[in-house]
């Protein structure tokens, strides 16, 4: 495709009473959903606090007595009446966009609500022994004043261990990384009967540690995991480079502005973090940083950006700027930078507080921002759910880096949503194939960002309100997601699993490989006691005979790749 085709023509649509909640929603974000936020974060840290004045020695010992309590209580249900197990956790206290409609039918429930501290952050070791509880937020407070971090830190403060192995993690450094997972040593995990096991990618339990990531914990319940620290410096020298064109052009420019030769590794231009937001079908902002030390930052002639504080301009908004004055390098704190996207949650920010981004918000009440994301969904009600759902998408796309301009096109044409935002990160060659895997025989196309062990892909973020609906023309949401959900089984592509997902289970498993899935959930007894992933992550609220087939049910055979004809 040389080009941009012409963006569908969409009727009109009718407006609904929900269009006018959703419009003046900001005064519930304003006065309740701010305030509690506020308290709660407050509270949240406090509670870090408290954790960090306790020696790793005590941590260690409730961290074992709170494990025996897990173990205790799996062995009080009754697999014949008590329902499949999950956590405690409230259905919308997860971060994620799913409606969590599994914990509205019949489950039996673990309380992991105490695990959430920081066991050990070993130098020697270079590794961080985290409860899956822990967040971004808690982590880079305890890590960056000793000058180290996780090689993977996720953008938003309340993204935590657990949800980042068992779902889905990336970051700007995940180009020489590869996701949150792949950054993990080892895991703890209590399986179905009980015991507590420790999996490494070397020991008995190797196809255990291959298989939790992506699996939503249906495969045991997570414990802790031992994740790899890298040390940094305190500031981050920030290059921002505007690009424009059309969205090919744009794709190039954002893979030139990290990606070396095939398998060149010891390309010293390849910067520490690398993202790039496009702001419309023609221009975009490619950003690439390497730390830097104090002394270099405060050097004669450098700016200094320390874009955490409450009043500064929305850090997109911010790299929106070198579209009007050019290329700019500037130096940001490491740990602010770490979490440039918190306050204004990307640019959902925008929708959810349309006046947030003005100057005299962000200096008078600034500092109560951001809302939590759990308390969105639960003050949204049914009506508002169904609305986003149908009006609005939050979808990753984690395509080939080389289908990028492909993706950026379709998007275009399917659904005009700007900005997007784009993430590179390998997809490791592992000694098993695993739920999500690269193409086959990459390496022998020699591609630009690749290596022989590992295929560069990339995340577009997808995140806003369509051009449609911001016209006032028809869309439908799920239609145009189940279309998404096509062109990536037909790209080798993938959809993280916290979005809202229209597969039915022949899709998923097109989608996702099940072999090294379903060999686990029969060898480690996880069927009959924990959902399948399928079953988590479809839409829609599960009946009571859905829940008793889940129960004694198993994939009978991974489906094939391609459809058969009916």
């Amino acid at each position: 495709m040389a080009d941009l085709e012409a963006p569908l023509v969409r009727p009109k649509r009718k407006k609904v009473w929900v269009d006018y909640f959703v419009q003046f929603r900001w005064i519930i974000v304003i006065f309740v959903v701010l305030p509690i936020s506020f308290t709660l974060y407050f509270l949240t840290y406090l509670g870090d606090v408290r954790s960090e004045w306790k020696s790793y020695e005590q941590r260690q010992k409730e961290h074992e007595e709170n494990v025996k309590k897990v173990q205790k209580r799996l062995k009080e249900r009754n697999p014949s009446k008590d329902g499949l197990v999950c956590t405690a956790r409230k259905p919308w206290i997860a971060v994620g966009m799913r409606n969590v409609d599994y914990k509205r039918a019949r489950h039996f429930e673990v309380d992991l609500s105490a695990f959430r501290n920081i066991l050990v952050i070993d130098k020697e070791r270079m590794i961080a022994k985290c409860e899956p509880l822990v967040n971004m937020g808690q982590i880079t407070r305890a890590s960056v004043p000793m000058n180290l971090a996780l090689a993977v830190v996720a953008e938003l403060d309340d993204l935590t261990v657990g949800g980042l192995i068992n779902g889905y993690g990336i970051e700007g450094s995940s180009h020489l990384y590869g996701l949150f997972s792949d950054t993990v040593v080892a895991y703890e995990i209590v399986l179905a009967d009980g015991r507590v096991v420790r999996a490494t990618k070397d020991n008995e339990y190797s196809d255990l540690f291959y298989a939790i990531p992506w699996s939503q914990g249906t495969l045991g319940l997570l414990m802790s995991a031992e994740i790899k620290l890298i040390p940094i410096k305190e500031y981050m020298k920030l290059t921002y480079k505007p690009v424009r064109g059309n969205v090919r052009d744009l794709a190039q420019a954002y893979i030139d502005s990290f990606a070396p030769d095939f398998d060149d590794e010891n390309n010293e231009k390849v910067p520490d973090f690398v993202e790039t937001m496009i702001y419309n079908p023609h221009e975009g902002v490619c950003m690439t940083g390497k730390y830097a030390s104090k002394e270099e930052a405060k050097m004669k002639g450098n700016k200094i950006n320390s874009v955490g504080w409450w009043f500064k301009p929305w850090f997109y908004q911010h790299a929106e700027t070198a579209l009007k004055k050019g290329e700019f390098v500037e130096y940001i704190p490491t740990r602010e930078y770490y979490h440039r996207h918190t306050r204004c949650l990307y640019w959902e920010g925008k929708l959810i507080l349309p006046f947030g981004d003005q100057w005299w918000f962000r200096f008078l009440f600034g500092w109560l921002m951001p809302p939590k994301v759990s308390l969105l969904k639960a003050t949204q009600g049914e009506a508002i759910r169904n609305y986003y759902h149908e009006m609005h998408v939050i979808q990753d796309m984690l395509v080939p880096l080389y289908k990028v301009p492909d993706a950026l096109e379709w998007v275009d044409r399917e659904m005009e949503i700007y900005p997007l935002w784009l993430c590179p990160h390998r997809l490791y060659k592992l000694p098993c194939k695993t739920m999500i895997y690269p193409e086959e025989g990459f390496e022998q196309e020699r591609r630009q960002g690749d290596t022989s062990y590992a295929q560069m892909y990339t995340d577009v973020g997808v995140y806003y309100t369509p051009g449609p609906v911001f016209r006032g023309e028809e869309f439908d949401g799920a239609d145009a997601v189940r279309r998404l959900e096509t062109w990536l089984i037909e790209n080798h592509g993938f959809q993280p699993q916290y979005a809202v997902s229209e597969l039915d289970e022949k899709k998923f498993w097109r989608m996702f490989d099940a072999g090294l899935y379903e060999k686990c959930r029969n060898k480690y007894g996880a069927v009959g006691t924990f959902m399948s992933v399928y079953y988590k992550s479809k839409k829609g609220r599960k009946t009571e005979k859905e829940v008793q087939e889940a129960e004694k049910a198993q994939v009978d055979t991974p489906y094939a790749e391609v459809d058969q004809p009916e």
